[in-house]
């Protein structure tokens, strides 16, 4: 064992940060914590971090973590293939399912107190009963607590003099609804079924991708519930100031009305609103300004039957003076005392008491400019600043050593909005430039963040920055029907021959493969499957004719074209892909990559594919303080895989079991060259 370099090592994740877009915001001066960071560490010139296929979140934090490759450590995807029926995938972000020692089990068994913070690529469940080991959810990308503590969905309340009932519709609007009153919604009597559109519980995935919006884009196009109520004159209110108005708002999927009162200032105008639990009530739960945006506004849901409470933000968007209008934006509402996803389960009260509850994540709304510049980017620095905040709190209270972190307002926000940085006339948006005006804020956001950590440099502390993959904005603005990480992508391999639909009564495809006459299906990201005889319970192809059908599949796939463009950058057979890292049991018989152009934000492609505007699919890395070099630039190419080990050997401790990487010497102190 090497005598250690640092005896404190902060790991900051940023989800989707991308060296590429970085270095041009360094160079024009909006990035000055980052900048700092850079000009005290070591890193290479263009500040790349190189990582191995897919460019998805789940192998790569994997990778990150154990200094393994995908064929090894097993996570090549979101979803993993289920073994029986080849239009079938379940969710990945389990660490029971990783076949690699993660870095954090080592320091835990070293000694040293370790924190895994929202690591998403196999750290929930805990892998170790080490005491020295502290984990915090984990089990999906966006926010602590995302995926198993929301409450209530996000919404948008219009309450106007000219609305006549109170209504509510689940879902039914994807912006801010400006200037919009409907009054054809249904009555808030009306329920629905919030799993439908969430997916349910169920951890496994079966979808047929026919078009766009069936895949990873219907991800991002999560609508608002509406809210409308009629505005009139306060009546039976236990508290009410004189020329009050009121208004409804409906919560709880529309189980729960709450009250508002609609008040004047001191000359006579209408500029606030109160939220109250009930009429009777002589407290409001919380009082909002006009443009006012709140936080933490805890209130009481129903929520699969039971009583919880949860909280949320909220934003006055608009009311008109003479209180004859208000349009309200509530976020969707986290379940405050969820506390399943944190070990020891005391540290969620422990946050809770000296930080503050867990805040929501915005959850739609890119399309709509308005819902980006007020909603989306001030809701993620709430998010940021909690975050920060929390882990300074843990780190100077809990003795922690070793902090693996992650946090994910780049790639959320990419995903809503990165798309629309070029203009896209058949999407109706021509907007780019004020699009990538909030690039430039999310990136000035995260340097926020990343400034918060700067004071542990003086302190003895190493920190490195890296992201998993960075965000491009594609060229093209149509992307083929394949190369969708979120389902079987039908329509090219339908082309090709080798993937059938049946049909309906008037020859129309349906969402199901005739799998009598199917050969092979495209299915999770970038994973063609043969459906042999004797594999699959609908198996056709004989083993014997594997070979040869993959030869056709992958001629197919090169010479397909969209708008006359080749779509395929790369294709190759499962024992060809070991060269690239990937490949084995848990991989296709062919794996593809998307040609540079046509390529989605990241996960289709290549690693070194870029976009327009100066985005790249490629993840950053920044090192600096104790061990390393100061102001030094790297000749070395230094991959996710490198990670892993560096530390290790930096802290002195023993390597993962499976890692492949190797320490990047070059970037060390002690390192002569």
């Amino acid at each position: 064992m090497n005598k250690s370099l640092t005896n404190k090592v902060l790991l900051l994740g940023v989800d989707g940060l991308d060296p590429k877009l970085t270095s041009k915001y360094l160079k024009q001066g909006l990035l000055p914590n980052i900048e700092k960071y850079v000009r005290s560490g070591a890193q290479r010139e263009n500040l790349q971090l190189i990582c191995t296929p897919p460019t998805i979140t789940p192998p790569l934090w994997t990778t990150l973590a154990t200094g393994a490759l995908p064929i090894t450590h097993g996570i090549t995807c979101f979803w993993r293939q289920d073994p029986v029926h080849l239009d079938t995938a379940s969710y990945n972000l389990d660490s029971r399912l990783c076949q690699a020692e993660a870095l954090w089990n080592v320091t835990a068994e070293a000694g040293m107190k370790t924190l895994v913070w929202h690591w998403p690529g196999s750290s929930w469940p805990p892998t170790s009963d080490n005491p020295n080991l502290h984990v915090v959810d984990g089990t999906q990308p966006t926010m602590i607590n995302g995926g198993a503590a929301r409450v209530d969905l996000e919404k948008i309340v219009l309450a106007d003099a000219k609305i006549t009932k109170v209504s509510y519709r689940p879902a039914a609007a994807n912006n801010t609804g400006a200037g919009c009153v409907i009054e054809d919604l249904p009555e808030v009597e009306d329920t629905f079924d919030a799993n439908s559109i969430l997916g349910g519980d169920s951890m496994s995935m079966r979808n047929i991708i026919l078009q766009q919006s069936d895949g990873e884009d219907g991800l991002d196009a999560v609508k608002l519930d509406l809210c409308n109520s009629p505005i009139k004159e306060a009546e039976g209110w236990a508290d009410a100031p004189e020329g009050a108005k009121e208004f409804y708002v409906i919560t709880s999927e529309g189980l729960v009305r709450r009250p508002c009162l609609i008040l004047k200032n001191e000359s006579g105008v209408y500029d606030r609103i109160a939220y109250y639990r009930s009429k009777k009530a002589t407290e409001p739960i919380a009082v909002i300004k006009k443009n006012e945006y709140i936080t933490d506004v805890v209130d009481e849901m129903i929520w699969k039957g039971d009583h919880v409470r949860g909280n949320r933000n909220m934003l006055l968007m608009d009311i008109a003076e003479d209180g004859s209008h208000v349009r309200l934006w509530l976020s969707r509402a986290m379940n405050i005392e969820h506390n399943h996803l944190f070990h020891p389960r005391s540290l969620h009260q422990q946050i809770v008491d000296n930080v503050g509850h867990i805040p929501p994540n915005p959850t739609s709304g890119g399309t709509d400019l308005e819902l980006v510049e007020r909603v989306i980017i001030p809701t993620w620095e709430v998010a940021a600043q909690w975050q920060a905040d929390a882990l300074n709190y843990l780190i100077d209270n809990n003795g922690y050593q070793v902090v693996f972190s992650h946090i994910h307002n780049v790639d959320a926000m990419g995903h809503m909005f990165w798309f629309l940085g070029k203009d896209r006339p058949a999407a109706g948006q021509m907007n780019g430039e004020r699009y990538r005006k909030n690039f430039e804020e999310v990136y000035k956001q995260t340097d926020r963040y990343l400034g918060r950590f700067l004071h542990y440099l003086d302190e003895g502390w190493t920190i490195m920055i890296f992201s998993d993959h960075g965000l491009l904005t594609p060229e093209e603005e149509e992307k083929p029907l394949i190369g969708d990480a979120f389902g079987c992508n039908v329509k090219v391999m339908e082309e090709l021959g080798f993937t059938v639909l049946k049909k309906d009564e008037n020859g129309n495809d349906l969402k199901e493969i005739d799998w009598t006459k199917t050969k092979a299906v495209a299915t999770r990201g970038g994973q063609i499957y043969i459906n042999l005889k004797g594999k699959y319970p609908t198996g056709i192809v004989d083993p014997a004719d594997q070979y040869e059908l993959e030869r056709e599949i992958i001629d197919g796939l090169y010479n397909y074209r969209l708008n006359g463009k080749r779509v395929i950058a790369v294709a190759m057979r499962n024992k060809d892909a070991i060269i690239l890292g990937t490949g084995g049991p848990e991989c296709g018989d062919i794996l593809y990559w998307l040609e540079e152009g046509v390529n989605r934000l990241h996960g289709d492609a290549l690693p070194m594919v870029e976009g327009t505007y100066d985005t790249s699919v490629t993840p950053i890395f920044i090192a600096a303080g104790q061990g390393l070099k100061k102001g030094y630039q790297s000749p070395r190419i230094i991959r996710q895989v490198d990670m892993a080990p560096t530390v290790a050997y930096m802290l002195g401790v023993r390597m993962p079991k499976q890692c492949e990487g190797a320490v990047a010497y070059q970037i060390l102190e002690d390192y002569p060259f």
